[in-house]
């Protein structure tokens, strides 16, 4: 249960299989309301986040408790972000008058429009629908955390963790492990929640690079979500393609008329992750089926300007050897390197 959006819930008649009830409360599936009921795993959760007694913890969705109580005894205190105010009454009633009153802080809001305060570790079972912009705005806050520790939907969490070669490995994997060392803790079943979710979880830690790549993200993301357009096609084809050299002999034109020059290292490297996130890509694999789709390429005999960009553009990849890779087998050196190629030759992607 997380402190993510809530929506309107559609009147039903009878009874509603998507309510479901502990100590009076209801829960809304619709709202991403999933509390924790196995006691075993929340132990092992608190066990896994390597918690430590001085720490300031953030929960993400506390919903009535469960796993609140835990990361109370373990550490300095917790700031529990909830948006539904029925839990966050629950929640107070539940640590009322007891010791650990004192070290519980209550946010009553959207966690994806919070400004967070100082933290240093994050415990979070989360609505799926907010995977990705939460994932992001984490790896955003400054000052840097240690490592969150976090419940996803399992096909989110194997994409989180995907390597090159992988069939789930997609820009979420690249543009997460940019930022972040990201590892697969354990596999979490959905009978172990109250209601049960249709599809299993993971609990995936995550822990922010120090420091991060010397790199312009806005440019990064531009490459990586143009590469992963069609992750199994080579690079050669994806560059050939007519919508592809327009966009960015556009942005080399501008770059020029700017007088701007520069590998993107020599850029502003800020904390913009404006894109990084997109909420509708959790529902989406990213997955491209192999088929050989058409696509507009520029015509190998047309003269004139977009003849000599396209041709400077093939001979940056084949100064690289990227010419007849694919997106899907690239290592994050690997990319970082044809962002300085392109960069180095004025071409940029933002």
């Amino acid at each position: 249960m997380a402190g993510g959006k809530m929506k309107k819930e559609k009147p039903s008649h009878g009874a509603s299989a998507s309510k479901h009830y502990q100590g009076g409360v209801t829960f809304h599936k619709s709202k991403g309301q999933h509390i924790l009921k196995n006691p075993l795993l929340v132990d092992s959760i608190v066990e896994k986040s390597g918690i430590k007694s001085t720490d300031v913890i953030l929960e993400i969705g506390p919903g009535t408790g469960n796993l609140t109580k835990k990361l109370l005894e373990a550490g300095k205190s917790v700031i529990a972000v909830e948006v539904d105010p029925r839990m966050v009454l629950e929640l107070q009633r539940r640590f009322q008058g007891t010791p650990l009153s004192n070290r519980l802080k209550v946010i009553q809001g959207d966690v994806l429009r919070c400004d967070l305060p100082y933290f240093d570790i994050c415990v979070a079972n989360i609505p799926y629908q907010i995977s990705s912009p939460l994932t992001f705005k984490l790896l955003a806050h400054r000052p840097v955390f240690r490592c969150a520790v976090i419940m996803f939907q399992r096909e989110f969490a194997m994409r989180l963790v995907a390597q090159p070669g992988d069939n789930l490995y997609c820009r979420l994997s690249v543009n997460t492990q940019l930022l972040a060392r990201v590892s697969h803790l354990l596999k979490v079943g959905k009978n172990n929640f109250r209601p049960p979710p249709k599809v299993d979880s993971s609990v995936v830690r995550i822990e922010p690079r120090k420091p991060l790549p010397p790199v312009n993200f806005k440019e990064w993301d531009g490459l990586v979500r143009l590469c992963f357009n069609r992750k199994n096609k080579t690079l050669g084809s994806i560059f050939r393609q007519k919508s592809v050299l327009s966009l960015l002999e556009k942005n080399y034109k501008t770059v020029q008329a700017l007088q701007l020059s520069g590998p993107s290292g020599d850029a502003e490297t800020e904390m913009d992750l404006t894109g990084f996130g997109d909420a509708n890509e959790d529902q989406s694999m990213e997955l491209d089926d192999g088929r050989d789709d058409e696509m507009e390429v520029v015509d190998g005999n047309a003269g004139g300007e977009a003849s000599d960009f396209k041709e400077k553009v093939l001979n940056i990849l084949k100064q690289g050897n990227f010419e007849d890779k694919r997106s899907s087998k690239l290592t994050q050196v690997d990319f970082l390197y044809l962002l300085s190629l392109f960069n180095k030759d004025g071409i940029h992607f933002s």
